[in-house]
């Protein structure tokens, strides 16, 4: 989607201040009228006016407009739009009509002393030139929003002007919610931009069309000189798909507007910053909750990992689905500590326990779960960090494996009925060792599950926006310091979903299989994967910078184990439709029994990382994963 470039920008300066100086003439002209009306009127009630004293009225109606010039200049009446007029512009046409006399009076006194002017010709004339200041701007209200007394609506003092870009079908919706908001809406909105490229001249719940999105970039330079700041721009609905985004969050850079995008909570419509997450290329899902409540409600849940970006919010949705009991199991302090209070503070009543452990140590791992006595076991502990296992590949085979296995073990052991695991996109082809790891734990929850009576769901997908040691938050960081942003590579993609959403499709999977003894692998649907240039380019623009001008971005080379592209499916793989929109599960036909030799070879790697060859243990993964080639290494 193209936003015209050139000489368009030149135009609306012009057009703006042409039309100020119209509404300041008329404001000026309106002014000499009423009060030649006024002081003509008052003699005529008397004696007449006398011939001398016809140059007299002239000549006060001249100074009464020439006091209004000041005043509404001053007040800076010239700068509204009168399509867009609400109560803020009526209190500043008030004012302005007050300084009006205010400077009239002792112009004219200073001149004649008011001789020969009938002293309530002033009064006269003010209601006159109100009722001219009043009529006018309702009928331009009448014309573009057919709501004439829309000037006498209550508008927040502190809400800034803004343009809403929005699909036609949507608009009226989000406009209604953000006039019903409570308080007061959060945005004047001086007019709306039709995604879809609607033509002006139309209005919308009393907000007028400005135009397609062509026009986004003339009418922020016109509205910005009307109104002598830029205007903020607001999103809503579909147009917050990437493509779109991207265009909007270009013209908005250029011409130094802020880009906000309209949210929705109990209160009604909200502004909030625009978020990466806004980048990606599908429609927020509606999901059926009713069968995850139904499996969780009053169940007893076990989280392992559960500090991390997906293990807490997996809990949180956990919480929020109404199980009997919830287990927090992580190795970090700090982070456990940070959703335990977080879940304490949200649910007061829910049924807590928090442990300190290792999902490496199998003795502390199984007693904490025969304590617990959870039917519902959430495995979302992970070494994730792709280069750093690179460097550590015997610690991610202990936790994303070794951790794996006891965790399942622990859940056959101690008769629990379903085990959800967390997978990713770089266990298809894996080129690293977290990608190794994480394809060699499928392949061993799959195996260990045969004829058990545990119902295992593992659930593969990409990136978490925002996710720790992910690139949102470096890039973040790495703009806020000025930059620049480095990349690994020019080419490189990934795809993206949100914790939130990436959690919700977790606990769909876990709820769609239900069979004892069986595992099933799901795949979610991520979208198109999201080039890494063009996200780095959007979050600089979020922020209100020019990519390469006031942020600089360069690239450093891929690091260990990178790829440039992700895939969620190997080539013999099959997805089929789970009937859960964004959630497909691979076919059970892709599931091989389990090869002879199998444990022994797994108990093997597992020894040899636990006395840390690294060269064997990457040698040994290899043998487990066929697809994995690891680089020669030493020792």
């Amino acid at each position: 989607m193209g936003i015209p470039q050139g000489a368009i920008y030149v135009r609306p300066q012009f057009e703006a201040r042409r039309a100020m100086a119209l509404t300041l003439g008329f404001d000026v002209v309106a002014a000499f009228i009423s009060m030649a009306i006024a002081v003509f009127y008052r003699w005529s009630t008397t004696d007449g006016a006398p011939p001398e004293q016809v140059s007299l009225g002239l000549i006060a109606s001249g100074a009464f407009a020439f006091a209004a010039l000041l005043a509404f200049f001053i007040m800076r009446v010239h700068r509204q739009v009168w399509r867009h007029a609400g109560w803020p512009d009526a209190m500043r046409i008030m004012q302005g009509v007050a300084l009006t006399a205010l400077i009239f009076l002792p112009l004219m006194f200073l001149w004649n002393r008011l001789i020969g002017i009938p002293r309530s010709s002033l009064p006269v004339a003010l209601g006159i030139w109100v009722t001219f200041l009043f009529l006018a701007r309702m009928i331009a209200l009448s014309r573009s929003t057919r709501r004439p007394f829309q000037i006498f609506r209550s508008i927040r003092a502190d809400a800034p002007p803004a343009i809403l870009v929005a699909n036609a079908i949507e608009a009226a919706d989000v406009l209604r919610d953000l006039q019903s908001t409570k308080g007061g809406a959060p945005v004047r909105m001086l007019g709306l931009i039709e995604a879809d490229g609607a033509e002006p001249g139309r209005a919308i719940r009393g907000v007028p069309v400005l135009g397609g999105l062509s026009e986004l970039p003339k009418m922020l330079d016109l509205l910005a000189v009307r109104y002598g700041k830029k205007p903020w721009v607001a999103v809503a609905g579909a147009v917050r798909e990437r493509e779109t985004m991207n265009a909007i969050l270009e013209t908005a850079t250029q011409h130094g507007s802020r880009v906000m995008a309209l949210g929705s909570d109990r209160e009604g419509l909200h502004l909030q910053r625009v978020r990466p997450a806004d980048l990606l290329a599908r429609p927020v899902r509606r999901l059926d909750t009713d069968p995850v409540r139904a499996l969780l409600e009053g169940k007893r849940v076990f989280v392992t990992g559960a500090g991390g970006t997906i293990g807490s919010q997996l809990a949180r949705q956990c919480a929020a689905m109404g199980v009997a009991h919830l287990t927090l199991y992580d190795s970090s302090e700090f982070n456990l500590y940070e959703i335990d209070l977080t879940l304490r503070e949200a649910f007061p009543n829910l049924d807590l326990l928090t442990h300190i452990g290792d999902v490496r140590d199998r003795t502390r791992l199984r007693q904490t779960v025969e304590d617990a006595k959870p039917e519902v076991m959430i495995h979302a502990a992970a070494l994730k960090h792709v280069p750093l296992m690179e460097l550590n590949a015997c610690e991610a085979i202990l936790t994303n494996v070794g951790g794996a296995v006891n965790a399942v073990d622990a859940a056959i052991e101690f008769g629990l009925e379903r085990f959800v695991f967390i997978s990713t996109d770089k266990a298809v082809d894996p080129d690293n060792v977290m990608g190794a790891t994480k394809r060699l734990a499928e392949l061993s929850l799959a195996y260990r599950a045969k004829g058990t009576q545990l119902a295992v769901s593992m659930v593969r997908f990409g990136n978490v926006l925002g996710s720790s040691g992910s690139v949102v938050p470096l890039f973040e960081r790495q703009i806020a310091a000025g930059g620049p942003v480095t990349l690994t590579d020019d080419q490189v993609s990934r795809y993206f979903m949100t914790v939130e959403e990436a959690s919700s499709l977790v606990l769909q999977g876990t709820a769609h299989n239900g069979q004892p003894g069986e595992s099933s692998l799901y795949v979610l649907d991520m979208g198109d994967p999201i080039r890494i240039r063009t996200l780095a380019e959007a979050m600089i623009r979020m922020k209100g910078m020019v990519p390469y001008s006031d942020i600089k971005i360069k690239t450093t080379g891929l690091r260990l184990g990178e790829k440039l592209h992700e895939e969620l499916t190997y080539a013999d793989e099959r997805l089929i439709s789970t009937g859960i929109d964004g959630l497909n599960k691979v076919t059970p036909e892709s599931r091989k029994s389990e090869p002879e030799g199998f444990r022994a070879q797994l108990d093997h790697l597992l020894i040899v990382a636990g006395d840390r060859q690294q060269g064997k243990a990457l040698n040994a993964l290899a043998q487990l994963v066929p697809a994995y080639n690891p680089p020669a290494c030493k020792g």
